[in-house]
């Protein structure tokens, strides 16, 4: 049975009254009838608990029984079709399936020149100042998860973090740095989206400077193809959230890369979360489990310059005006709204406000007909267990999570990078969270979850050293 997102975010009212219990009378001994209070109907859905997690004699991935893993590429062992070696800084992926098989469009994470970056590939290359640096490669892969041929999408980007698939069948990567030309080792500004393709044969390295210059996380195309939504990674002060609208009677499609090159296309805006007295909550870590499935107003307001020519986009707001977040991390969208991320706030930086709250991380979901969010859910502060060794209760304390995906059934698949152990998450929007994988290799963060079309195969990749890993098992029994 689907899981209905929208009674989720609508559920947490009948809480309490589902949680009440049968009155006794004082001094009478009540009946086994009496005593026990009627079956209430849970205003969450169903949902079967994954089991204890088994470490893997391999060492790699620790994971349910019933699970099991496929290598799908390694950084430095697996080769692209040109013979190079698969470059490393595994993070934010996509997968489109044709029926038969899977192709992946997979980020690579690296700042500059890199023996493991991107190779600068002819037709693919934005900067070439850069060298072997960010950029995307693509795999083709049948369904069982075994790769058949790797290539390079683009090259010559930086710090390629996250992104967002495309409603026709296109991979959108971000740039996640602020840095501009040198005339040295950056040839051209970086700090952009750009469009990628999975067929071996289309390339258009340009950058969509409509959707602004920034420490660009990840985003997300609405079900109307009017509006793009987008994160930002970014501190001193803390990054945004934004929205990109098209031009009245617009509508996004596979051409459109062709107008996002033009800086002044559509509009781009900040979001302001709006607290009770109608004025902007300055930072998202002023709310708490307290307000989980609270829905609360947003506005948006237009960035002056978003290219960023001399001051950067979030430091052009004053506190007043926008709503800011530590680390705006994942970002997917469904036909009713966008989920987004925030990893963590810690206490003590300057990163959080004095009188906010710390926390391990929070999920968001952006209503886009009501105008609303809602935090769905939260991760509290637990420094004892975050200081780099094993939890006491290991995977049952989570923290930082990072990239997001919504499964084929509606539920979260939330990829951890924790101070801790790292895991691969279950997450029911206003319900329980359950580990479904944890990293035994060693400290690096999950990134890029995404399952196949059919549900039969979840991809995910741990970053360092690079690799990606197809898992099977019976994912309808626990997310169905």
């Amino acid at each position: 049975m689907s899981l209905d997102r929208r009674s989720v975010l609508r559920g947490a009212a009948g809480a309490a009254g589902a949680a009440g219990v049968g009155l006794v009378t004082v001094g009478a001994v009540p009946s086994l009838a009496e005593a026990t209070p009627a079956p209430r109907r849970s205003p969450f859905p169903a949902h079967r608990p994954f089991p204890p997690l088994m470490d893997d004699p391999q060492g790699l991935l620790a994971l349910p029984p019933g699970f099991k893993y496929t290598i799908v590429t390694k950084a430095g062992e697996t080769k692209l079709t040109t013979g190079q070696p698969t470059p490393g800084s595994h993070d934010g992926m996509a997968v489109f399936s044709d029926g038969r098989n899977h192709t992946l469009i997979l980020n690579h994470e690296i700042g500059s020149n890199n023996a493991l970056g991107v190779p600068q590939i002819k037709g693919t290359v934005y900067d070439e100042g850069v060298g072997a640096a960010g950029g995307c490669t693509v795999i083709s892969v049948d369904r069982d998860g075994r790769n058949r041929g790797e290539w390079v999408g683009i090259s010559g980007t930086l710090t390629n973090c996250a992104g967002g698939h495309t409603p026709w069948g296109t991979w959108m990567t971000c740039e996640e740095t602020e840095n501009k030309a040198n005339g040295t080792t950056r040839l051209k500004d970086h700090g952009y989206v750009f469009e990628v393709w999975a067929d071996g044969k289309t390339a258009h390295p340009v950058p969509l400077k409509a959707l602004g210059r920034y420490a660009h996380e990840a985003l997300a195309v609405d079900q109307d193809r009017t509006h793009i939504y987008l994160s930002e990674d970014a501190s001193g002060p803390n990054g945004l959230f934004y929205r990109w609208s098209a031009p009245r009677g617009y509508k996004l499609g596979p051409k459109s890369w062709q107008d996002l090159t033009d800086v002044d296309f559509g509009t781009l805006e900040a979001m302001a979360i709006l607290g009770d007295d109608g004025k902007p909550i300055p930072d998202v870590a002023y709310l708490t489990s307290a307000q989980l499935l609270r829905p609360f107003r947003v506005a948006w307001v237009p960035v002056p310059d978003r290219d960023a020519v001399s001051v950067s986009c979030r430091k052009q707001f004053t506190d007043g005006q926008v709503t800011r977040g530590k680390k705006f991390e994942g970002v997917y969208g469904t036909d009713e709204g966008v989920y987004v991320v925030n990893s963590y706030a810690e206490s003590g930086t300057t990163d959080l406000p004095a009188d906010a709250v710390p926390h391990d991380g929070m999920v968001w979901f952006y209503n886009y007909r009501a105008r609303t969010i809602q935090l769905v859910t939260y991760f509290p502060h637990n420094p004892a267990a975050d200081q780099g060794s094993a939890a006491r209760y290991d995977d049952y304390n989570f923290d930082s999570p990072d990239n997001v995906t919504v499964t084929p059934w509606g539920s979260l698949v939330l990829a951890e990078d924790g101070n801790a152990s790292s895991h691969v998450l279950s997450s029911t929007p206003g319900g329980p969270t359950y580990a479904i994988a944890r990293n035994m290799l060693n400290d690096s963060e999950f990134t890029g979850p995404a399952f196949s079309a059919d549900g039969k195969v979840l991809y995910v990749n741990l970053q360092s050293p690079g690799i990606t890993f197809a898992i099977t098992g019976p994912w309808r029994d626990y997310l169905g």
